[in-house]
């Protein structure tokens, strides 16, 4: 099916622009003229030191306008910003995945925004990486408890589709004893180097979210986040708001969405990291332009091309890494420290601790779960989302980017992409960083588990078959 053909005219104009940019490849050109047209504001609060661990990202943060501020405790950061479109009178808060020690700030920040509504467009796990914290409960654990802001959360229901799950959260106010119910929608299959398989199933979930109501101009802001908050959320928030505008306009095809974006980031940086987001995010529009226009057969079109009630894809975790080779490393020609692989990081979806039906977390202690890449001074570097506009420049595109929240190759050679270092830590060859003890306690433990698999039994059989290995040999050489 033909995803632009049947569009109506109130997305003709932006049809033709697409068709134009299109057939000359020329995203990488407009996209490089948005990054240099976006405006650069002040974000001296996100980088003073005592903030430092509360960003997953150097180089990802709020301005300080556009800030979220907390009320609770004497430090008010966290990495969020409220985005405001005045014409469509709807909001949203752009921000993080949560990191361990920020999970409690993140439903604060729900609570006191009186949100009704969190979208996710990430998964915790991504080629390795963690990308989010397990900041809900999962299947084995039906509460979470944060002491350092007094909030709980509870698991209610969840609502499980090929790609995307809704799940009902209760949260819980401590210090008043209040609670609110708060919608969690979770899209599972966003790809972490690329963008969904077809605006038909983005479109959908778009409209899922906005069926619940918790957009709406009179509840509080929807949180959306993916890893650094501003790629995959970029691209949501800027579809819904074009979509929106053309509803609301009496001439639709006054919408442009290039003005859109840039009108975005005067709220955060960086949103639509690559030219590809920026190229979905046209084909998304004109498609759900045929739905605002009065064409509400689409949307059933969207649920039956995405598949939805199918079950969800089994999610295979990577497979192990090579063990590091004992002797020179091939990184620096020094000896090797062990020779024993770390072990891989856990499923998507996997509790972070705990193996209870409740565990509490406290988020006051700096973050140490994380896996970290090797960066430099990075301070002026950008994250797996995007590069903020007035810092170095950005190496040039293909037409068809693969990069949404993580770094790509060409950009993690060119030193872009690189999250928050971690002060100490041991290097690996796949470029992560886990703390010195942490590595020499878990090399302790896989010794211990070799060992043990020696069972008494098995040391005796391997003795008897070895002595009588020798006595035939014997045998052998008497004979002769």
């Amino acid at each position: 099916m033909n995803l632009l053909t049947g569009s109506t005219a109130c997305s003709a104009t932006m049809e033709a622009e697409f068709r134009e940019l299109d057939e000359h490849g020329d995203w990488n050109d407009i996209y490089q003229e948005i990054r240099e047209q976006s405006v650069t504001l002040p974000c001296h609060v996100a980088r003073l030191p005592e903030n430092k661990a509360r960003n997953r990202y150097r180089d990802v943060s709020p301005f300080d306008d556009s800030r979220i501020r907390l009320q609770l405790g004497t430090n008010d950061y966290i990495n969020a910003s409220l985005i405001s479109m005045k014409e469509t009178r709807r909001s949203y808060i752009l921000t993080q995945g949560p990191l361990p020690n920020t999970c409690g700030h993140f439903w604060e920040m729900v609570w006191e925004q009186r949100s009704s509504g969190v979208v996710m467009l990430n998964r915790i796990i991504e080629k390795g990486s963690v990308k989010c914290a397990q900041y809900w409960p999962s299947e084995g654990d039906t509460e979470m408890v944060f002491e350092d802001t007094n909030f709980k959360l509870t698991l209610v229901s969840k609502d499980v589709k090929s790609y995307y799950t809704v799940r009902q959260l209760t949260l819980e106010n401590l210090s008043t004893q209040e609670s609110r119910e708060v919608l969690h929608f979770h899209y599972t299959t966003w790809p972490d180097f690329g963008v969904p398989e077809s605006p038909a199933s983005f479109l959908n979930f778009l409209f899922r979210v906005r069926e619940s109501g918790c957009l709406a101009s009179d509840k509080g802001p929807a949180v959306v986040h993916c890893s650094a908050g501003i790629g995959r959320s970029g691209t949501f928030c800027l579809v819904d708001t074009c979509l929106l505008l053309m509803s609301l306009r009496e001439d639709p095809s006054s919408v442009r969405l290039r003005d859109v974006l840039l009108d975005m980031r005067h709220y955060r940086m960086g949103l639509i990291q690559t030219p590809d987001q920026l190229r979905f995010s046209y084909l998304a529009v004109i498609e759900g332009a045929r739905f605002t226009s009065g064409d509400t057969s689409v949307q059933e079109s969207w649920k039956e091309l995405s598949k939805e009630e199918d079950p969800p894809p089994e999610f295979t975790p990577p497979p192990p890494r090579p063990p590091k080779r004992f002797g020179v490393d091939s990184h620096n020609g020094r000896m090797a420290a062990f020779p024993f692989p770390v072990p891989i990081t856990k499923p998507d979806d996997e509790p972070v601790t705990g193996h209870h039906n409740s565990f509490h977390i406290s988020s006051a202690a700096p973050e140490t779960e994380l896996r970290r890449r090797a960066v430099g001074d990075a301070s002026d570097r950008v994250t797996d989302e995007a590069q903020p506009e007035g810092l170095r420049p950005e190496t040039p595109q293909p037409a068809v980017a693969a990069a949404v929240d993580t770094v790509s190759p060409a950009e993690a050679q060119a030193g872009h992409g690189e999250p928050l270092e971690k002060t100490t830590g041991s290097s690996r060859e796949d470029g992560t960083h886990v703390g010195q003890q942490e590595t020499a306690d878990q090399v302790r433990a896989d010794i211990g588990s070799l060992l043990g698999t020696w069972s008494p039994s098995l040391v005796v059989a391997c003795s008897c078959t070895l002595l009588a290995v020798v006595v035939y040999l014997c045998c052998r050489f008497a004979s002769h």
